[in-house]
Formats: structure tokens, C-alpha cells, sequence
């Protein structure tokens, strides 16, 4: 396929080099990116996207995403495909699924879990949001970049999924940091402890797959000085995106709430760009 990909950091960098080497047409564009091998860099957002089957982006914010679509929506052809693999509020998803939709083009929202290993490895989880024509008409493109999609259901779905899901991993990795700073106090072994943790109730993601600690469990960005997988800041916006959805719907967030504010003053205390959400375990315990 043609493919214009928009937003080519962290994330969106692996993502466009696993479908060029796929054997898609890639023309990307990023304001800030580098030349990717196998990627035609255009000049402008509207250039990526013009004539293009499909045009996938991956941007930071609603308000940048909301820019991005007004700019490459007009030049797209009618019967193509916007997926927006970004994680944004699910206002900013809505008004640009609508005027996709008044364009007649087929869009998709596609936020991803796995972080940037995921990104480069090709195995993220998309969860999707939109129809059933344009789920079948990405899910090639997901078998190429992940290793798992959902679709979730209608425009706005995917975001949905994606902020409630990282609102359960901003809170358990508190949980399990907290957890690791009394083994720590109760003179209990870290192995020890993820050894009981990691097959018994106290499973969890954060826990198993990410231990904060370093030394324990399999390799994480503890274990690497902490250099972000997914970084503190990216934790911070998500855990506020979920925080507000449950405010507009009138939802219980008790525990999210305090979860947000616990991040928002280690992010207040580091280059939270630059550190992995797991490193709030340092606040909390030396070893």
C-alpha cells in the first residue's frame, strides 16, 4: 500500500521502518524527525498524506492531532483509510472521526500498548475504535506493527480502552513499588518477594513483565538506569486523560485520582521525558 505516516518519534519511528520493511510505500513526516531508512520524508503533513491509501499518525495531543487531521483530511482521498494510533481525550477522536467522516474517508482510532520496545519489536496491542470496514481494512497493517489488535467497537472506542487500561497500570505500579518499599523495610528479599508476588494473588503486569526493582524479575528499564520504556510524562497524560474522562462522565476514580497526583509531583521532580514511570519506585525506597 501507499502510506502516508505522520509523527515519526519514539513510537511512530519503529512503527513506519516495520511497514516499509514489510514492502509498503512509506512517505512520513515528522517537524523534528530525521531521514528513516526506507521512508520517503516529505515537506509538509498534507504531502504525506496526499493520494495516500492509507495515513497513519502518531501524535502527541488532541488539540496537535485535531491540527494534523484539518490539514491532511482535504488533500486525502475520498475511500481511504486515517488511522490515528495517538493516545488523546476522546473529544478530540470524536470531532475528527466526524469530519473524516463528512470527507467520506474511513477512520480509525488505534492507540497502542507496548511502549517503544514494543514499537521496534513489532509487537504492540492496538485497541480500535471505528468500523467494521476500516478495522478490515488496517488489520494487515496491525499484523505487520503488533502482534495483537481488538477492535473495541465505534469511533471513540479505542481511546476508551486504552486510557481505562493505563489508569489500572499507573495504579498497580504504584501498588507494586509501595509493596517492594515495605519488603524493603521488613527486611524481606526483593527476589523473595516477586518469587511470591509473580505466582500468586498479587500478580500483575507492572509486577511480572516491568518489576521496578532492579535485578528482579525479567529485564526492564530498571535494570537499564531507569532510560524510559514509557516515560513518567507519558504516565502523567494518560492517567489525566482517565481522570478527566471520569469526571465528564460522572464516573468513580478515586484511586486514579491519587495516583495522578502522586505522578504529577515526581514528574514536578524530574526530566520526566526522559525517565521511565517506573522509577517512581526511587521516591519511595533505596536499596
Amino acid at each position: 500500500m501507499d502510506i502516508g505516516f505522520i509523527g515519526l518519534g519514539n513510537m511512530g519511528a519503529p512503527m513506519a521502518t516495520n511497514l516499509a520493511a514489510a514492502g509498503h510505500n512509506i512517505t512520513g513526516f515528522d517537524i523534528v524527525a530525521s531521514p528513516l531508512d526506507g521512508i520517503d520524508m516529505a515537506a509538509s503533513a498534507a504531502a504525506a498524506a496526499k493520494d495516500r491509501d492509507i495515513v497513519i499518525t502518531m501524535l502527541p495531543d488532541g488539540a496537535i492531532l485535531q491540527a494534523v487531521a484539518a490539514e491532511i483530511l482535504p488533500v486525502m482521498r475520498a475511500g481511504s483509510c486515517f488511522i490515528d494510533c495517538s493516545t488523546v481525550d476522546v473529544a478530540a477522536t470524536m470531532a475528527v472521526s466526524a469530519a473524516a467522516d463528512a470527507a467520506k474517508i474511513l477512520c480509525l482510532d488505534a492507540p497502542v500498548s507496548g511502549g517503544v520496545g514494543g514499537a521496534s519489536a513489532g509487537t504492540l496491542t492496538f485497541m480500535v475504535g471505528g468500523s467494521d470496514a476500516g478495522f478490515a481494512r488496517a488489520a494487515p497493517l496491525f499484523d505487520i506493527m503488533g502482534q495483537r489488535h481488538i477492535h473495541c467497537g465505534s469511533n471513540g472506542a479505542g481511546q476508551a480502552a486504552k486510557i481505562c487500561n493505563n489508569m489500572i497500570l499507573g495504579v498497580t505500579m504504584i501498588a507494586s513499588c509501595e509493596a517492594i518499599a515495605l519488603a524493603d523495610k521488613l527486611g524481606l528479599d526483593r527476589q523473595k518477594l516477586f518469587d511470591v508476588v509473580s505466582t500468586s494473588s498479587g500478580y500483575s503486569w507492572s509486577m511480572n513483565a516491568y518489576c521496578p526493582a532492579p535485578g528482579v524479575g525479567p529485564p526492564s528499564p530498571a535494570d537499564n538506569d531507569y532510560k524510559p520504556g514509557f516515560s513518567a510524562a507519558l504516565m502523567l497524560k494518560d492517567l489525566c486523560l482517565a481522570t478527566d474522562a471520569a469526571k465528564t462522565v460522572g464516573a468513580n476514580a478515586a484511586t486514579a485520582d491519587l495516583a495522578t497526583k502522586i505522578y504529577r509531583d515526581f514528574a514536578a521532580s524530574q526530566d520526566p521525558q526522559n525517565i521511565d514511570f517506573s522509577a517512581i519506585l526511587k521516591t519511595m525506597t533505596t536499596p
